[in-house]
């Protein structure tokens, strides 16, 4: 298969967690046939640097052009650098915002897995992580609260503020439909996450997504209410396979699963539209005080990687080989600086993308 992947590495830690993904790539098209053509795109701070903006038409273009887009990290630290001078739609993270937008991301996937090699870096007691768990939350990402119509006002000298919460059925549809295609490459069960107990909005979620299930007789569908499913994601993240929901909801609990794996450096994401094209990026931060000193955990660029082969190119076997040499890399005891822990062996971030590569060689 020809790969035509456009990467932008991005700012701080970027440029050097994309360059171990690619090379990891780089061992999967060597070991399974594959050609991969890659092409380099400014975002964020490094274009506003060239171009004085955060993402050019041009950058855009190119993405839309490409089959997928793998990222690194966009910003830097904010209270130092002079992006952060500039008006917020002239910020690093508006070109984030720009491209979701152009290039119609809609479906936000957060998978959130604690490796048993990692356990110990769990918060939650023991009882709850023997074994681990891996678990992907699908966030609807174009909709709901954030996108709806907004003002603030006085009235009789009192302020007011009003948002907007507003789902079509077709906005619904589409995300359902994805949340239900993703489960068929997992374990075939969803969970759809919603408070229908007291919004119209999930109500029609509710009877959208019952209504696609009947399209997917061999994916289970279960319903449970947000703030029962924020309380069980501490209890038994284990019972969760793929989560769907809608916007604010996923922002929330997303952001509480991943936290519950204790290793922000490992955590990779997803952002799909409606065909195959999808753009990819781990879920950490650019981390502009260790970037240049080789010690950035790749693990989450490069399991951003699996997810792009495993959804935009249903290479399901090249995708389960980096998983594998992933864990391997674990189990052999090798860590980067933030999940480093007593008797382990320390690698960089070079380091741990070469024992990634060799790894999937290896198989």
């Amino acid at each position: 298969m020809k790969m035509n992947i456009v990467c932008i590495p991005g700012d701080g830690i970027g440029p050097e967690i994309v360059a171990q993904a690619r090379a990891v790539l780089d061992s999967v098209a060597d070991i399974y046939g594959h050609e991969i053509t890659y092409q380099d795109v400014l975002m964020g701070g490094a274009s506003i640097d060239v171009h004085g903006i955060p993402l050019t038409d041009e950058a855009i273009a190119d993405a839309r052009a490409a089959d997928a887009v793998l990222m690194g990290s966009i910003g830097g630290d904010t209270t130092k650098s002079p992006w952060y001078q500039l008006p917020p739609d002239k910020r690093p993270e508006a070109g984030l915002l720009k491209i979701r937008k152009a290039l119609n991301l809609f479906a936000n996937l957060r998978p959130a897995v604690l490796y048993e090699e990692l356990a110990d870096a769990c918060p939650l007691c023991s009882e709850v992580r023997q074994g681990g768990f891996d678990m992907l939350i699908m966030r609807e990402l174009t909709g709901g609260l954030y996108f709806g119509e907004r003002k603030t006002y006085t009235e009789n000298g009192m302020r007011h503020a009003v948002d907007t919460l507003t789902y079509s059925e077709e906005e619904i549809r589409r995300i359902a439909i994805k949340g239900f295609e993703i489960a068929r490459k997992r374990r075939k069960k969803v969970t759809s996450v919603d408070k229908a107990n007291v919004l119209d909005s999930s109500r029609l979620w509710r009877a959208v997504v019952n209504e696609v299930a009947g399209e997917y007789p061999d994916v289970t569908l279960s319903h449970m209410l947000v703030d029962n499913c924020a309380m069980q994601l501490v209890r038994d993240p284990a019972q969760f396979d793929v989560i769907l929901t809608e916007n604010m909801f996923g922002d929330i609990l997303s952001d509480e699963a991943s936290m519950v794996t204790g290793s922000i450096g490992m955590l990779a994401s997803a952002s799909l539209n409606d065909t195959k094209f999808g753009l990819y990026e781990p879920s950490h931060g650019s981390a502009p005080d260790i970037a240049g000193q080789d010690i950035a955990n790749p693990i989450a660029t490069i399991l951003s990687a699996s997810m792009m082969l495993r959804y935009s190119f249903d290479l399901d076997k090249e995708a389960d080989a980096v998983d594998r040499a992933v864990k391997a890399v674990l189990q052999e005891g090798w860590r980067t600086a933030d999940i480093m822990s007593e008797g382990c062996r320390r690698a960089g971030c070079s380091e741990m993308g070469r024992l990634i590569a060799e790894h999937i060689r290896q198989q």
